[in-house]
């Protein structure tokens, strides 16, 4: 069949819509009409060359749509189920599956490459074949992904929200509560409030955080911060440090979470300085996979027992966090209306990533036209 795709040709160029041609969905893949896809950050570092990813490739890795048909052995969907994407395929039998590492499956290991196991690779055009980032290509009209990316949801459930909990949600969310293991009482530094830090707000809010420091130049990033959780926000990091420095009496934060586009050597200086004895920083956001972002102070680090994690989509399970955070979201105890700032169509999508990298979206989504 044929779709309509936001494709990645070249780094640097804009992004250019296709028409390409799938092919039926072999054992263990699905066919889904997306409806929704989420503008992330992520899609932006491939499409200028940061990562690193086989090209040409259909972007979107934040998606919520409608399954039309099913493959051979598909048992978790069933053609007309609503599902949410998630971005970190769970296949459930290896390793880090099987030890409650879900966001790390085996099956990650296509993400930048965007192939289905075989491997296979169902997108097709004139220019050969094409991966899909994350094998989900969400800025497509249709696409055939694995079943392990999919989460079933209530039909009532509204996919322009839900979809934003394929990424951008439990990703932030989780940086909180599971990456930097929030506790009631906590003193929590968060960088950079976009669709993610967004998030570890509401992480930190939900995990009783008593103190919540934003850290964001723009302000209507700082007033959103402030809106959905924060305690207190700043333009830069050595305000940020004066404050927890006042509020701590010296003794540090317990947590600095980088959520920003792109990691700096300052960022991880300044996090550092903000955590006090045991403390954790989290990394959640990137950089060049080619370029060293992390200096480390081992003597403090050994004497303090400082601590800096990496993490990916929050550390949390897909399985078990999607269908939690759309429940938080129904019961009022987790907002998603309000994080989405702007709607594009598919042929919008550079304009949608401009706004984007000028600050003026939380979240920006595409709507597909069917």
């Amino acid at each position: 069949m044929k779709t309509l795709a936001a494709v990645v040709i070249e780094p640097g160029k804009p992004i250019e819509i296709e028409e390409l041609t799938l092919e039926k969905p072999g054992p263990n893949e699905v066919l889904i009409q997306y409806l929704y896809g989420g503008l992330c950050h992520s899609d932006v570092h491939i499409s200028i060359g940061d990562t690193i990813a086989r090209l040409p490739m259909v972007l979107g890795h934040e998606g919520a749509g409608i399954i039309q048909e099913v493959g051979p052995g598909v048992t978790r969907v069933k053609p007309g189920d609503h599902v949410v994407c998630s971005f970190t395929p769970t296949c459930g039998r290896c390793k880090y599956c099987a030890t409650g590492r879900s966001s790390v499956c085996d099956m990650n290991a296509a993400m930048l490459d965007g192939h289905l196991e075989g491997p296979r690779w169902p997108i097709s055009g004139p220019r050969g074949t094409y991966g899909a980032m994350c094998t989900l290509g969400t800025f497509s009209q249709y696409n055939v992904i694995n079943q392990y990316s999919v989460i079933k949801v209530d039909d009532d459930i509204p996919l322009d929200k839900a979809v934003l909990v394929g990424c951008g949600v439990p990703t932030g969310w989780g940086s909180a509560v599971y990456a930097a293991e929030t506790k009631p009482g906590d003193v929590v530094a968060i960088f950079g409030i976009g669709g993610i830090g967004i998030n570890a707000v509401q992480g930190a809010k939900h995990a009783g955080a008593q103190h919540i420091i934003a850290i964001d130049p723009l302000k209507n990033k700082r007033d959103k911060a402030i809106e959905l959780g924060a305690t207190l926000a700043f333009e830069t990091a050595a305000e940020a440090k004066t404050a927890i420095d006042d509020l701590t009496n010296g003794q540090g934060g317990d947590s600095a979470i980088i959520t920003t586009d792109l990691i700096t050597d300052q960022q991880v200086s300044d996090g550092l300085s903000m955590i006090g004895r045991c403390g954790v920083m989290v990394l959640t956001a990137l950089n060049r996979i080619d370029e060293v972002t992390v200096k480390v102070p081992s003597t403090e680090m050994s004497y303090f027992r400082k601590t800096i994690k990496g993490s990916l989509f929050g550390d949390c399970n897909p399985a078990y966090d999607i269908p939690k955070l759309i429940r938080m979201y129904v019961d009022g105890k987790l907002e998603l209306d309000g994080l989405i700032t702007n709607e594009y169509s598919l042929d919008q999508v550079n304009e949608g990533y401009a706004d984007l990298l000028a600050g003026k979206n939380i979240r920006g989504i595409i709507k597909h036209q069917h």
